[in-house]
């Protein structure tokens, strides 16, 4: 069963995206309000793949990336964005993120951009 790290500053939104995933068999192993707690998730679980907020307090989803992709170049992460913020998704992919959804969340296109990260 793929392990997913779910990383969000609003708890509606990470149940959003919970219930998507666990509906369609993936195993959530975390939740992440920041991206601080993201990456010390990240490196104690070892999650399969990550979704990851793009603005967050305390450190937000691109100082995320790049801290997780520090810990382990192979992290699949795919970042979670409002509408309007293109140019946070770019950063956010040259930092190494694989993809990026658009909120609110369709439930087709999680489960797409999920499957194609793991590939």
């Amino acid at each position: 069963m793929t392990k997913v790290l779910i990383v969000d500053d609003a708890a509606f939104m990470r149940m959003m995206i919970k219930d998507i995933l666990e509906k369609n068999g993936f195993e959530v192993i975390g939740e992440a309000s920041n991206g601080i707690k993201a990456v010390e998730l990240y490196k104690k679980d070892k999650p399969d793949i990550v979704t990851m907020d793009i603005t967050m307090p305390d450190m937000d989803g691109i100082q995320a990336v790049k801290a997780i992709k520090e810990f382990d170049p192979s992290a699949k992460v795919i970042m979670c964005s409002a509408m309007g913020q293109q140019t946070m998704v770019m950063d956010a992919i040259r930092a190494g993120a694989r993809d990026f959804i658009v909120k609110p969340f369709q439930a087709d296109r999680v489960l797409e951009a999920i499957k194609k990260a793991i590939g």
